[in-house]
């Protein structure tokens, strides 16, 4: 049994604290909302998040963040935004022994980090795995088989994360090409907000078939260019994640994209969505697929439609018209 601290109390924080709990571990979660954990002690769930899921009241929570202390594993199940201030504050506690496992899937803004870059910056003397693949926490939560993968130049420290959160409804599987699998996991939530306007436009799976498959070659041009290996973005980092995330409407990236479709704005859509990823990481690999010369076209008409307000049947006109290339290109 190891002794696990589960940073945040949203949905695949819960899952994850779930996914722990089954195995026998001891689980502690933090929130950093009193009233999520009072919701939770009195009605047994999170209903807003994760409704008719039930909370074991042997799962620790609490809003104190030196829980992290003597703990075997640290998972940070928070959005990429609150990473580094989340992290910085959690690191004048943790012990220098323990794996930290970071499943956040996003780049910083201006820093073009990885969220395992931005965990280890803030915790410098201990091991980070990431965590990633085709994972929404509302089926994480309920036992439905879910298969992932445990990414770190540390492959024994990644096998370890295999051993103890692997079980009956979660195979995990090991890799040390984090690069790849963390930009994959990352950019595939711009990919499934373009996947939810063509949604919201009507259009069919022919389209979809279409932006799914060149929305990988330039995730992976990208992710070759910053150092991970190409196999990475055809296994459940890349493809499978991206499939997962543009065909399903747990996904919040496609829910946001649909209204956009429909003609709602990008802001408020994302308002009435909630925490959108996808919405988030356009601009920083629009604007760091500039900065290492990489080519991405589709993310460079989303980043116009989010940022400029462009008319999405424009770009999409503009992308079918380009110059016509070899499928390799």
């Amino acid at each position: 049994m190891a002794e696990i601290a589960i940073i945040g109390s949203g949905g695949f924080g819960l899952s994850l604290a779930l996914l722990c709990h089954n195995k026998g571990h001891k689980v502690t979660v933090w929130s950093k909302f009193q009233d999520e954990i009072d919701t939770i002690l009195r009605t047994g769930e999170l209903k807003a998040k994760l409704p008719g899921v039930i909370i074991p009241k042997d799962i620790k929570l609490t809003t104190d963040i030196s829980c992290v202390f003597g703990k075997d594993l640290i998972v940070v199940g928070i959005p990429s935004a609150f990473v580094r201030s989340v992290c910085t504050e959690a690191a004048l506690h943790i012990d220098s022994k323990t794996i930290v496992v970071s499943t956040a899937k996003g780049l910083e803004e201006g820093t073009f980090k990885r969220m395992s870059e931005v965990v280890s910056e803030c915790m410098p003397d201990n091991t980070v795995v990431a965590l990633t693949g085709p994972s929404h926490a509302e089926e994480v939560a309920r036992g439905i088989p879910t298969t992932i993968v445990a990414a770190c130049d540390d492959i024994e420290a990644a096998k370890y994360v295999q051993s103890e959160l692997s079980g009956n409804n979660m195979r995990i599987y090991v890799s040390d090409d984090a690069v790849g699998c963390e930009i994959g996991g990352a950019l595939k939530n711009i990919i499934a907000l373009a996947a939810g306007i063509c949604d919201g436009l009507g259009y069919g799976d022919n389209t979809k078939a279409a932006l799914m498959t060149r929305g990988m070659r330039e995730i992976s041009r990208l992710g070759l260019k910053l150092g991970g290996k190409l196999e990475t973005f055809y296994g459940l980092t890349g493809m499978g994640d991206m499939i997962v995330t543009c065909t399903s409407m747990h996904s919040r990236n496609r829910r946001a994209g649909i209204l956009i479709g429909k003609g709602v704005k990008p802001a408020d859509a994302i308002r009435q969505v909630g925490t959108v990823e996808g919405y988030f990481c356009t601009k920083t690999a629009h604007e760091l697929s500039k900065k290492v010369g990489v080519s991405m076209p589709i993310v460079n008409e989303l980043y116009d439609v989010l940022e400029s307000g462009k008319d999405v049947n424009i770009s999409l006109s503009e992308l079918m018209l380009r110059p016509y290339v070899s499928e390799n290109n």
